[in-house]
C-alpha cells in the first residue's frame, strides 16, 4: 500500500520503516533510527554529519529543532519530535483526490503533492529517506531514482482510484519503455503531438532507439515544449540530479507513455 489511510500498518514495509516511531532515544543511540533522525534534521535545514551515531551534536541539533517548533527541548527524539521530523513524508502519503478523475490526472495530482515538500537526496548520491521511499528501501550510487519516483506516483494513483495498474513499473527507464510498448501505451516522438500527450503522461528521454536515460511526469504539453514534474534531476535537467522539481523540456529525443 502506498497511501496512508488511517492504519499505518497497512503501508508497504519499506514505507513503514521510514515513518514509524522507533521509540524514544537520545545521546548514545546508534544505528538506523539515529541516522534517520540526522537525515531529517538536515532536510529541515539543521545541518549535521549523518553517521548514525547520536552524540552531543545530534542532541544539540534536536534541541534547536524542538525549540523552533515549540516542542519540549530535551534533545531526545520522542514521538512528537519524530512525527515533526517525518511530517513531510506523511504528507505525501495522504490521498489528495477529492473526486473521481482519469488515471493520468490522478498521477499528476499525486506528483504535485510530492513536489510541495521538495524531496531531495541527503547524505550522499542517491541517498536519504526520499530515495528509499521511491526505491522500495534501496539507495546508493547505483540507484538512480527517476523511474522509481514515476512508479511510486503511478501506484498511488492506481490505489486511490481503485484502478488496475495500466502497466508494470520499474526502477529502470528501459523497462518502463518496454512495459509501455507491451501494453500499447508507448508513443514515439515521431508520432507525438501536444494534443496526444495528456496531463499525467510519462516522458522518456532517449539516447538511442533502445536506450532511455531519464523519465518524469508530464503536467502540460504545449506546441513547442512540455512541462514536467520529475525526480532525480535539478535545475540543469541532469539525469543524475538530487531533487524533485519542475522543468520545461523540448520534444527532441523524447518518447512518451500515454494513459
Amino acid at each position: 500500500m502506498y497511501i496512508l489511510d488511517g492504519d499505518p500498518s497497512a503501508l508497504s514495509a519499506w514505507i513503514r520503516d521510514e515513518i514509524t516511531f522507533p521509540g524514544e532515544f537520545g545521546r548514545g543511540k546508534r544505528g538506523n533510527s539515529a541516522k534517520r533522525a540526522q537525515e531529517w534534521l538536515c532536510l529541515h535545514g539543521f545541518g549535521l554529519v549523518i553517521d548514525g551515531d547520536f552524540g552531543r551534536v545530534s542532541e544539540d541539533t534536536v534541541m534547536r529543532f524542538q525549540f523552533d517548533l515549540g516542542l519540549h527541548s530535551t534533545g531526545k527524539v520522542d514521538e512528537p519530535t519524530w512525527t515533526a521530523l517525518v511530517q513531510p513524508m506523511l504528507d505525501v502519503l495522504v490521498n489528495p483526490l477529492l473526486a473521481s478523475m482519469s488515471f493520468g490526472d490522478a498521477v499528476a495530482e499525486f506528483a504535485n503533492q510530492h513536489l510541495i515538500p521538495h524531496p531531495r537526496e541527503v547524505g550522499g548520491q542517491n541517498a536519504g529517506p526520499w530515495v528509499r521511499l521511491y526505491m522500495k528501501g534501496n539507495e546508493g550510487r547505483d540507484m538512480p531514482w527517476c523511474a522509481g519516483y514515476v512508479s511510486f506516483c503511478l501506484h498511488q494513483a492506481s490505489e486511490a482510484l481503485m484502478h488496475p495498474m495500466p502497466m508494470g513499473t520499474s526502477f529502470s527507464c528501459d523497462n518502463l519503455a518496454r512495459n509501455a510498448q507491451d501494453t500499447g501505451l508507448f508513443l514515439r516522438e515521431r508520432d507525438a503531438s501536444a494534443d496526444q500527450i495528456p496531463m499525467g503522461s510519462v516522458f522518456l528521454r532517449r539516447s538511442d532507439p533502445l536506450d532511455w536515460t531519464h523519465t518524469g511526469i508530464v503536467t502540460h504539453a504545449a506546441q513547442n515544449h512540455y512541462e514536467t514534474n520529475e525526480g532525480n534531476t535539478n535545475d540543469e535537467g541532469s539525469r543524475e540530479g538530487y531533487e524533485v522539481c519542475t522543468r520545461r523540456r523540448g520534444y527532441s529525443n523524447t518518447d512518451f507513455i500515454v494513459f
